[in-house]
């Protein structure tokens, strides 16, 4: 495939890189000759993804982080500047679920979750923002999901920070117009990730009823790519997912009634 000449050795960061979205974007951005850092916690997988690509033309890197603490999200951004310098795009994907009934989740868990989901994405764009406005130029794209406008049972907290991406992405947006530096959020519906696997092992979750709908993960990883190249706000995945927050406003009196009876205690 032709590599695009105006994005062509651009840097980005990629968190959550070591599979699924993140993964398939990382391999995707360094197809189309953009400079990628990995970042994740599994350094085995990070160091397989990241000689696959440098092996078939790629420049890629990888840093082994734990997102869950703000001194390794400082690590990460001091060490990137230093070595690969201004970041030009940074992709928020890194996150997991929980699905089942919001009381049987552990503190912990809802601790964590809000940690990665939300508190992580709002901390990385602090630290790398500063370089984009300096230039007037950035993309700072989040990895959201339509639970974000459309919550439903099983979903409480995961959700909850979705919509959070969902208002911070909106906000920033409006506020920035006029910078150079622009975020977006893709909201795409279940994708064909180890979410599921994850997400079935916490205590009080399950596995996710949507994994049966579920999209590749390279579909994702396509709609980023168009994203960088042609900045908007939001965009879906698929596109006929844009139809959730409709379904939301006009069945959701509906799918009140429904939530207990679709999570039944076990």
């Amino acid at each position: 495939m032709q590599k695009s000449e105006n994005k062509s050795g651009k840097l980005a960061i990629i968190t959550g890189a070591s599979s699924g979205i993140g993964e398939a974007v990382a391999r995707k951005l360094a197809e189309e000759g953009i400079r990628v850092v990995l970042v994740a916690r599994r350094e085995q997988l990070l160091k397989r993804i990241v000689s696959e690509i440098n092996q078939n033309g790629g420049k890629a890197h990888a840093i082994t982080a734990d997102l869950l603490h703000e001194d390794e999200r400082v690590r990460i951004n001091r060490e990137i500047l230093v070595d690969y310098g201004p970041v030009d795009i940074l992709i928020n994907n890194a996150g997991f679920s929980y699905y089942g009934f919001f009381s049987d989740m552990a503190w912990e868990t809802a601790e964590a979750l809000i940690k990665i989901n939300a508190l992580a994405v709002v901390h990385l764009s602090t630290l790398f923002l500063p370089s984009m406005l300096e230039k007037h130029a950035g993309h700072i794209i989040n990895m959201g999901s339509i639970v974000g406008q459309f919550p439903n049972q099983g979903t409480a907290v995961y959700a909850g920070t979705k919509a959070f991406l969902d208002a911070f992405t909106t906000a920033f947006y409006r506020e920035n117009i006029r910078s150079g530096v622009v975020m977006s959020v893709i909201r795409p519906g279940p994708v064909r990730t180890e979410l599921f696997d994850v997400a079935e092992h916490i205590p009080g979750s399950r596995r996710l009823p949507a994994e049966k709908a579920a999209i590749d993960a390279d579909m994702v990883a396509e709609k980023v790519w168009k994203i960088i190249q042609k900045p908007r706000r939001v965009a879906y995945v698929p596109g006929i997912t844009g139809l959730s927050p409709w379904i939301e406003l006009i069945f959701g009196k509906v799918i009140d009634r429904l939530g207990p009876l679709l999570l039944r205690k076990e």
